[in-house]
């Protein structure tokens, strides 16, 4: 992809980042349910809406239409605005069949009774095994209905300037406790070297990192929320990056996928990048040059915590309204597991797949020449293994992560700490559940 398609497509995988909502926060209403009946197959030729905001999409779309004759889906590209277009359309009961959502809106778009469970039709529960298991968990709500197909995935690994780990002699980091110690080598090493920057306005990055740790943000019992933004899992996370910073040793000044990012690590003062699958073009097509001076490893681990974090992704859900489902069902379990539509997607939208059989790519079977021909998906996939599947999202993310933002840029620059702003998040969640009249307590 060009450096301008790349960096649209991390401005979408970092909106949509997230995963699910557990069953009691949806409100009640027939439009949550599919009757047996709605999964009939339509009498003559049908035409889907699918709004979405890949690039490339459309030429996905257009296999399928050679393909399918009776069963034509016209494509809408709405990442200009892609939720404020969404919910127009569904205020004015106009959705399409089918759209893109992120992870992290699946809770708030289901309190609205956006969705319609697919779960009627056999092809909708039968799908479940071609994906990797964490991501089907986050698209049925509380382990029933089907209202979404996982589509892509952004499972989280360590970027490294392996050129510079050997220059300075210091062990490529296999635990955060070495990371912290291979940090504080190669700063002394070279006092304009840091191993990685922290950009506080980036909650979604920092999410998938409490993610990791087994941070459960948020549960569901008794009828009403638990939040626990600021659990000792969140807290551990935030009193690390807080000691880097404190110590500096990352960066706090570069924004992610600013042109001033690429600079530091154009001139060697990066040595390290904490990133999802679907950032390995990064590098590639913004720093050619350091071509051959990159590996990729496994995130660093909490001790004896193997388990990995997600950063990104998105699943296509099925909307409100739709007089389609049969065939709705049809063409979204095609679009996100038939290999044809997994290579076509992976090619030119750059999408890591969730379908199990999208890790099976030739293209994500093969070496890279960028990072030394090194078969870099392998420590992808593997992570892919490892992420929990009990994380869930809160029905007010978008709010909880720009007061987190907005307290992490605040500790950044010396007011409070990252754990102060755990602490301004939790709130925040839990007054805008409030505002919503959305039970909610807070959680241990």
């Amino acid at each position: 992809m060009s450096s301008t398609v790349t960096r649209t497509r991390l401005a979408v995988a970092a909106a949509t980042a997230g995963i699910v909502v557990l069953a009691g926060c949806s409100s009640s209403g027939s439009s949550d349910k599919a009757s047996a009946s709605s999964c009939e197959p339509a009498k003559g030729k049908v035409t889907l809406q699918y709004w979405n905001t890949v690039p490339g999409m459309d030429k996905v779309v257009d296999l399928w239409n050679k393909q399918h004759p009776n069963v034509q889906v016209e494509i809408k590209n709405i990442s200009n605005d892609q939720y404020g277009i969404l919910g127009n359309a569904l205020k004015a009961n106009k959705a399409p069949d089918l759209a893109q959502v992120g992870y992290d809106e699946l809770p708030n778009l289901r309190t609205q009774s956006a969705f319609v469970d697919a779960s009627a039709c056999k092809a909708a529960t039968a799908a479940k095994s071609k994906f990797v298991p964490w991501t089907w968990s986050q698209t049925s709500f509380g382990g029933t209905g089907v209202f979404a197909i996982p589509q892509d995935t952004g499972p989280m690994a360590l970027y490294v300037r392996s050129d510079l780990f050997k220059k300075y002699d210091v062990a490529v980091p296999t635990t955060w406790d070495e990371y912290a110690t291979a940090a504080e080598k190669l700063h002394k090493a070279d006092p304009n070297l840091d191993i990685t920057f922290f950009d506080p306005n980036n909650a979604e990055w920092f999410n998938g990192l409490l993610w990791q740790n087994d941070a459960k943000m948020y549960g569901y019992s008794g009828d009403k929320w638990q939040v626990s933004v600021d659990s000792a899992q969140s807290k551990q996370v935030a009193d690390y990056w807080q000691k880097l910073i404190a110590e500096k040793v990352v960066r706090t000044d570069l924004a992610h996928g600013s042109t001033q990012m690429y600079a530091a690590y154009q001139k060697d003062q990066i040595a390290t990048y904490v990133g999802a699958a679907w950032g390995y073009s990064m590098f590639r097509d913004n720093l050619p040059k350091q071509a051959g001076k990159w590996t990729i490893v496994p995130m660093p681990t909490w001790g004896a915590n193997g388990s990995s974090g997600d950063w990104g992704g998105s699943t296509v859900a099925f909307m409100k309204g739709s007089q389609h489902l049969y065939e709705s069902v049809q063409f979204n379990t095609w679009l996100n597991s038939d290999p044809d539509a997994l290579a076509l997607e992976n090619k030119l939208g750059g999408l890591y797949p969730a379908a199990t059989a999208g890790l099976d790519l030739p293209a994500l079977q093969q070496g890279v020449p960028y990072y030394n021909n090194e078969k870099i998906f392998d420590v992808f996939a593997d992570a892919s293994k490892k992420i929990d599947t009990s994380f869930a999202w809160g029905p007010t993310q978008k709010t909880v992560n720009l007061a987190l933002q907005d307290a992490m840029a605040k500790a950044a620059a010396g007011s409070g700490t990252l754990s102060d702003a755990l602490a301004t998040a939790q709130a925040a969640a839990l007054k805008s559940m409030k505002d919503q009249a959305i039970p909610a307590t807070a959680g241990k």
